[in-house]
This record gives structure tokens, C-alpha cells and sequence, in this order.
């Protein structure tokens, strides 16, 4: 055992080493993560040079430390000693190293030092001080890995490295992109205009009669929630009624409808219903030519936002309330039946009250949504003000006001977070069981007529429309000028996607094509990170037993609360200065991809590997392999399901995103969606619905991808079996 934790600590000396004496300690600047302008002035030039050089060249002393924290584990490597020892010595070391740069990283920030007697004690230092680079990644990397292994040689997580080194990796990382951003959101909402710590300017911009006051912008926000929620629920309710408990022959279509909204992104309803309803729009236009009804702007604010939002989150609820519906077990509704109790009867007093656990989660549910949504109120809110939008006109637009911005952010995630929360707990309330370890051959029983014409009568039309938007964002991009010339035309494809020849070369000149394959590198790349990242942590709590596990776990699923205007402004306001510089750059948009997206495939590993019997994790033991081993040669070939599920849907994610990403982008990194909003706001909509068409007929492909892959994952699992 010792040996193989010479060779892998070894490994990882060589790591810290590379880092602390070869690569630029700190960051490098505007030239990018990944650029290497910085070749130019290395190694001298303290910009650009490693620790070792700062150290002995430049003679910045409290990088000693480092060094002395990397020459503990050189002991480990030259002498013989017993695991005790050599577990005390990894547990310093790994100790030493991650406080020390930790310290160096909270002493120095963009203007030097960030407490006055250390200028005197070191000297000062100029400013404009970057943020850390490769070389403090590396050593900090290292640091924790020789934390890791010595817990592990003393016994924690039953003595293996890898889980040691996963649960380290997966914590720091999970606090560096999600508790870390958060901490500077709050921080930052108590600073005033000057950068100091002001209860006062906290107090004052709280309290603002803007954002409590009637009318203002919490009461906009709650309104529109509950509003979309109420009519998203309802009409969902109806959907799940008609599939479970008729015979009505649209019944595949509503199935259809329900997954649009996954490959659609979340602004595109609202760019149909402008089509649609706007002043040039096509019923205007029908009703201004046949009764002479001059068009109005009523779209434009809560009655156009909340048909957006309710159009957008109704399928997302259906999901919700489907499963419910058929998860009745019909032997209760007979039973009440047997009893003679009438169709009604039974629906009121049977169907309706078990539903309810349900119809509590899905209104709880798109609550959240609705609080999260940013890009139908930005292309629909005209003069509403929500939490969503105006935290991001406080960092845009005129004001320019970080401090505003924050606290906006501060009261929407702690909504967020109060729902998030409230979900959970009645979702974890089992009190409402209808099926037993006992087969149930009932039928289920059909809606009294009564209600079955009334919940027709409430979603068919809501279907037919949802049907025409769809129809609305395929074809609005074949018209010159929707409203005024309706000739058809190829034009708004052929400017967002236009390729010419030249020289035997192809040339990409269309105005989308930029962000388009920036948007499908940054989701190529995303995907596989946040799977593996997110099914990795799910085997980590469901196949291992750790100390603050339940608190990690909840931190995990935290991220899927946040919503995407919160993740946005807080990644600015935590990557945009040191110690970490990320800001505007690839590896800023895939991070926040990554631990956003990362809930959705945890709860898919999470899902798989309940229905994996852990005696064969036991039988691996047996055999001497160790966990890693395990993961890669039992678990992970029975988790494939879960697996292309997880990769599909973090593709699907990073392309559609807009709420988080719009404050990330930047010229060199402009994302798909982003340029669709931005072309919508100026009135071009032919452009704007010709690019959207493009990206739903790509996220077709990838569900269809998903549902092939997965599918016949499924089938030869059961022909094997059989």
C-alpha cells in the first residue's frame, strides 16, 4: 500500500514542482486562460514568471512557504518510513500548501496588498496585480491531493486514495464555482459606492420603495409567479387529465408538446408571441383588416409575459402531474365506486386529493421557473420590472451599479432558495401512497363527462396555440419583413448562415456563424465535464459514506436553485478581479455550464445507481480492485443510460442557456443565444427566428440521438436477461 502511495504522491510532487519552479505563478491577464502571449516575457518579467524565479529573481519571499510545503513529501519519497509517519507528513504538507496559497491569493488583490502592514513589511507593490495563474493551479492541486492521500493513509474513507482524492476535488471545486461567487454576491451587496463595508448603503438600497413598494419590483416578480404558476398548474392538471383518463385521440401530440420546450431556448415563445401579437403582428394584422381594431402594445408587459411564461412552463408542469395521474393505483377509484359513489364523486373526493402532493410540487416548480426566467421578460416586459431584468439593466445599463445589482440578486435567490426549499420538503413527504408491493390489475376510471368537457375546453385551445407558435418560429425567418412584406425569401438564412468559396477555401461570412460554433465548442466541451463531474459526485454520495456528506449533497443540489441572472452576476463579480481571473473568457462560460448543468446529471447517476445492486461493488472488492477499478470496470458500464443522458442534456443546456451567459459573453465569446436576443431587441425578428430555427433542428437531432442510444441500451439489457 505504501508503495503504490509513493508512486502516486510522486505523481503529484512532480505536478506541484512543474507548477511552483516552470509555469507563470499568476495569471495572465487579457490575453486568456489558453492564449500564450506571455511566451514573450517569460521567465523575468514578473508578469509572466514562475514562483521560483518571484522568489530568488524578484525576491518575494512569502512565496517560500510554497516551497517549503513541496520539499515535505520529498521525505516520503527518499526515506523509508512507516504509514503513520508518512501520513502526518502528507496531511502537513497538503496542509501547508493550500494555506499558503490561499493566504497569498486573500493578501494580494488587484491594487497590492490588501492589508496595509503587510506593505510594510514586504514593500509595496505595484499596481494592477494579476490574479493567480498555472502555476498556483497547480501547486494548489497538488497540495490537496497530499491532503487527501494522508486522510486516506490514516484510515478515512476506508483507505482509498481515489475516493479521498474525489471527495477533496469535487468539494473545492463545488465551493470555488458555487459557494465562492455566492460569498462576493452577498459581500458585495454591503459595499458602497467607495469598495468599504456600509451596513448603512446596505440598509438604504434594501429597503427601497423600487423593489418592496406596490407596484415596484418584488411585487411585479411574486405577481407574475403566481400568476404563471396558478394558470401553468391548471392547465397542466388538464393536460395529465386527458392523457390518463380519456380516450382522446391527440393524446401523442400533448407527449410531443411536452419535450419542446427542452430543445427550444426559453426566449424563443416570447419572440413567436411578438410575431404574433405584436403591432405588426399577424392577428393584429387580420384584426385591423377585417373589423378595423386598431393594433395596440398589450403585449408588451405582465399580460405578454405571463402568456409567455405560461406557454413556456405549462409542458414543464405536464411532465410533473402526468406521472402522478398514472402512478394512482385505479383500485381506490373502484373501491369508491363499488361503494356507489358517482364519477364526480369519486374524481372530487379520490382523484383530486391524491393528485395533490403533485399539484403542489408542479406549482412550486414553476414558481422557481418563473422567478428564473429573464429572457421573456426582456424581450416582453416593456415597462414591468422583475427581479430577473433588473439585475441585469443594474449592471448594463445606465446605473452601472453593482451594489444595486447585488442586492436585486441577493432577495431573488433568497425567493428562490425559500421555494427550492419548501419543494423538497413536500416532496419528501411520502404520505400519500397508493401502490403496494401487490400487483394492481384495475383500470382507471374515465373523467365524468362534466369534467372531461371542461378540461377540453381549457387545453385544446391552449394546445392549438402552442402549436401556432411553433409554427411561427419555423417559418418566420422564409419572410422579408414580418408585418409589412411578407414575400418569401431565404435572405435572413442566408445572412445569418451565408458560406462563400474562395480560393478552394470555404469562408464562413454569415453574421451567426461566429457564435454559433463558439456556442457548439463551448457545449462540446462542457458536456463531457459536467457528466463526468456530475456522475462522479453521484457515486461519491450514494456509494460512499463520509463526514459532512449531507451537507455536501445539499450544496450540489443548491446549484439547481440559483437562478441563472444570480449564477451571472455573481461569476462577474467573483472572476472579473483577483485572485481569480476568468472573466470574459472560454473557460468562465464552461465553468458556469459545468456546476449549473451539474444537478441534472447527478440525479441521473443517482437514479442509475439505485438500481445497481452494490454487491457488485462488494464482489470488485473481494477481487482486490480498488474503487477506481470498481467505477471503471462494474458501475460506469451499467450507468450508460445515465450517462448519454447526462451528456445530451448538458449539450442541450449550454445551447439554449441565455439567463446566466448574457453578462459572460464577449466579443471574441459570443453565444448563439445571446445574438438572437440582441438581434430581436433591434427589430430584426427574420433573422433572429432563422437562427432559432437552426438551433431547434440541432437539439431535434440531439434528442433523437438520446432517445436511439439510450433506447437500444435498454433493449439489449433486457434481451441479455432474458
Amino acid at each position: 500500500m505504501l508503495g503504490a502511495m509513493r508512486r502516486v504522491v510522486g505523481l503529484w510532487l512532480a505536478v506541484g514542482w512543474l507548477g511552483f519552479a516552470l509555469l507563470p505563478w499568476s495569471a495572465i491577464g487579457g490575453s486568456g486562460f489558453f492564449a500564450f502571449q506571455w511566451l514573450v516575457r517569460y521567465p523575468l518579467d514578473v508578469s509572466a514568471a514562475p514562483a521560483s524565479v518571484q522568489l530568488v529573481w524578484h525576491g518575494r519571499i512569502w512565496l517560500a512557504p510554497v516551497a517549503l510545503a513541496l520539499l515535505v513529501p520529498l521525505g516520503l519519497l527518499r526515506w523509508t518510513t512507516t504509514p503513520g509517519r508518512a501520513a502526518r507528513m502528507l496531511v502537513a504538507a497538503g496542509t501547508c500548501g493550500l494555506i499558503a496559497v490561499l493566504a497569498i491569493a486573500l493578501a494580494i488583490d488587484i491594487n497590492g496588498w490588501t492589508w496595509p502592514p503587510l506593505a510594510t513589511l514586504f514593500g509595496p507593490l505595484p499596481r494592477r496585480q494579476p490574479g493567480l495563474g498555472y502555476g498556483a493551479a497547480m501547486v494548489a492541486a497538488s497540495s490537496l491531493m497530499f491532503l487527501c492521500h494522508g486522510l486516506a493513509l490514516r484510515g478515512w474513507v476506508k483507505g482509498d486514495a481515489f475516493v479521498a482524492g474525489a471527495i477533496g476535488a469535487a468539494v473545492c471545486l463545488v465551493g470555488l464555482f458555487t459557494a465562492y461567487p455566492l460569498s462576493r454576491l452577498f459581500v458585495h451587496a454591503i459595499l458602497d459606492q467607495n469598495g468599504n463595508l456600509s451596513l448603512s448603503a446596505f440598509q438604504a438600497r434594501l429597503a427601497s420603495s423600487k423593489i418592496w413598494g406596490y407596484g415596484g419590483i418584488v411585487w411585479n416578480t411574486l405577481q407574475l409567479g403566481l400568476l404563471t404558476a396558478t394558470s401553468a398548474t391548471a392547465l397542466a392538471l388538464c393536460f395529465a387529465l386527458i392523457v390518463t383518463r380519456t380516450q382522446f385521440r391527440g393524446r401523442r401530440l400533448i407527449g410531443i408538446l411536452s419535450i419542446l420546450p427542452m430543445i427550444t431556448p426559453p426566449f424563443v415563445i416570447g419572440l413567436a408571441l411578438i410575431l404574433l401579437f405584436g403591432r405588426s403582428g399577424a392577428i393584429n394584422a387580420v384584426l385591423e383588416w377585417a373589423f378595423a381594431i386598431r393594433p395596440t402594445r398589450w403585449i408588451y408587459g405582465l399580460p405578454g409575459v405571463w402568456l409567455a411564461q405560461t406557454l413556456a412552463l405549462t409542458p414543464v408542469a405536464y411532465l410533473i402531474l402526468v406521472g402522478v395521474a398514472e402512478g394512482i393505483s385505479p383500485a381506490f377509484e373502484e373501491a369508491a365506486q363499488t361503494l356507489r359513489a358517482s364519477q364526480l364523486k369519486t374524481f372530487t373526493t379520490i382523484t383530486l386529493p391524491l393528485m395533490a402532493p403533485g399539484i403542489a410540487n408542479a406549482f412550486l416548480i414553476v414558481f422557481i421557473e418563473s422567478l428564473a426566467d429573464f429572457g421573456n421578460p426582456l424581450l416582453l416586459g416593456g415597462n414591468l420590472e422583475v427581479l430577473s431584468t433588473a439585475i441585469y439593466f443594474a449592471v448594463v445599463g445606465v446605473q452601472q451599479d453593482a451594489g444595486r445589482a447585488s442586492i436585486l440578486a441577493v432577495v431573488l435567490l433568497c425567493f428562490s432558495l425559500s421555494l427550492f426549499l419548501l419543494q423538497r420538503r413536500l416532496l419528501g413527504r411520502r404520505s400519500f401512497v397508493t401502490i403496494a408491493g401487490k400487483g394492481d390489475g384495475g383500470t382507471r376510471t374515465r373523467l365524468p363527462r362534466s369534467v372531461a368537457w371542461a378540461t377540453a375546453a381549457l387545453a385544446l385551445p391552449w394546445a392549438a396555440l402552442a402549436v401556432v407558435i411553433y409554427i411561427m418560429i419555423l417559418t418566420g425567418g422564409f419572410f422579408e419583413k414580418w408585418g409589412l412584406n411578407h414575400a418569401l425569401t431565404l435572405h435572413h438564412y442566408a445572412t445569418a448562415f451565408a458560406i462563400e468559396v474562395d480560393n478552394n477555401r470555404l469562408l464562413w461570412t454569415g453574421g451567426a456563424w461566429s457564435s454559433f460554433w463558439t456556442t457548439v465548442t463551448i457545449a462540446v466541451t462542457a458536456a463531457p465535464l459536467t457528466a463526468t463531474f456530475g456522475l462522479t459526485v453521484a457515486y461519491l454520495l450514494d456509494r460512499q459514506r463520509f463526514a459532512g456528506k449531507t451537507a455536501f449533497e445539499f450544496a450540489t443540489m443548491l446549484s439547481f436553485a440559483v437562478p441563472g441572472t444570480v449564477v451571472g452576476i455573481a461569476y462577474i463579480l467573483a472572476f472579473n478581479a483577483p485572485p481569480v481571473e476568468l472573466a470574459y473568457s472560454g473557460i468562465i462560460l464552461v465553468a458556469c455550464f459545468v456546476f449549473r448543468d451539474m444537478t441534472t446529471s447527478l440525479r441521473a447517476g443517482l437514479a442509475s445507481l439505485s438500481q445497481i445492486d452494490r454487491s457488485l461493488d462488494e464482489a470488485s472488492t473481494t477481487m482486490r480492485a480498488g474503487a477506481f477499478t470498481t467505477l471503471r470496470r462494474v458501475v460506469l458500464p451499467l450507468m450508460r443510460p445515465a450517462v448519454v443522458a447526462a451528456l445530451i442534456y448538458s449539450f442541450i443546456s449550454a445551447m439554449t442557456s441565455i439567463s446566466a451567459v448574457i453578462f459572460l459573453t464577449s466579443p471574441r465569446f459570443d453565444m448563439a443565444t445571446v445574438n438572437i436576443v440582441g438581434r430581436a431587441e433591434v427589430g430584426e425578428y427574420g433573422y433572429a427566428t432563422a437562427y432559432a430555427s437552426v438551433l431547434i433542428a440541432l437539439m431535434v437531432m440531439a434528442v433523437i440521438l438520446i432517445r436511439l442510444v439510450v433506447g437500444e441500451r435498454r433493449v439489449s439489457a433486457r434481451q441479455s436477461l432474458g
